[in-house]
């Protein structure tokens, strides 16, 4: 009976083992090259997390277009709701104001808050108190000056406003002078702390009743104002609540003059209410 010995595999012709190639390999479906493959993905891989998002210059720019554009709409919104900016192109005003002074204006007086006694207002002229401003060249940039007085964040210098202060409320009764040369409001004579001291104001007599709807403007600088006074063959001289843009609360520039403005209610205080 023939003997069961286990049949070694002879030598191929070729020299190649008779051994399984994954057999050799100890390890099933990895070829030699698989190690290497997994270790150049990872390095890939690093490389890719490592390499920043954009250009440091893109991101700078980025930002600041960002922040360019929040304080132009900021600016927009409150030019358009609170404050607006103006520029004081006449001396009707000294020494309250002075020529060339930039001021802010509050553009919630007269409405929703109410407008009083001493209040220095800015207002368009819609009575024809000024000259037409005449034609204003145009430069290569003037359309950014425009936009920037549009969005606030250059003063109005169109030099088609004025800027007094309110001596007469609807339905006062406003009389110069009386015999010490002093303005009376509702038969009572007040004392003008805010006139300028440097001059002693010429008297112009008048006698009027402020209609509903509209005000009695007055420069503090009397002798060097055409105020209401010098208007009066207009409407009267009176000046309509709705053209009003707003009350002066600020003088911005020049920082040397910087300060709040207003309104001496002192002077004021002792005057009755309109009858």
């Amino acid at each position: 009976m023939p003997e069961n010995h286990a049949r070694i595999p002879e030598p191929r012709p070729d020299g190649a083992s008779g051994v399984p190639a994954e057999a050799a390999s100890g390890t099933p479906g990895q070829g030699p090259d698989a190690p290497a493959s997994g270790a150049a993905g990872s390095r890939a891989a690093a490389k890719s997390a490592a390499k920043p998002a954009g250009s440091p210059v893109f991101v700078w720019l980025k930002e600041v277009a960002t922040v360019v554009v929040i304080a132009v709409v900021l600016s927009f919104l409150i030019k358009t709701f609170l404050f607006r900016a103006f520029f004081i192109p006449s001396e009707s005003m000294v020494n309250t104001l002075e020529v060339d002074d930039r001021i802010f204006v509050n553009l919630l007086v007269p409405e929703p808050f109410a407008l009083n006694r001493g209040d220095v207002v800015v207002f368009r002229d819609t009575k024809g108190w000024l000259q037409a401003a005449p034609e204003q060249p145009q430069g290569p940039f003037t359309w950014v000056q425009d936009g920037l007085t549009f969005v606030g964040l250059l003063p109005d210098n169109s030099e088609q406003h004025l800027v007094k202060r309110v001596i007469g409320l609807p339905g006062d009764h406003v009389v110069c002078c009386d015999a010490g040369g002093r303005l009376t409001i509702n038969g009572t004579p007040i004392n003008e702390s805010y006139i300028n001291p440097a001059e002693v104001p010429q008297i112009r007599n008048f006698d009027v009743t402020v209609p509903e709807g509209k005000v009695w403007v007055m420069g503090d600088n009397r002798n060097h104002s055409a105020d209401s006074r010098a208007h009066m063959d207009s409407d009267g001289g009176f000046i309509d609540i709705a053209d009003l843009e707003g009350k002066a609360a600020v003088i911005a520039w020049p920082l040397s003059r910087f300060t709040t403005l207003g309104n001496y209610p002192d002077v004021f205080r002792n005057v009755p209410a309109a009858p």
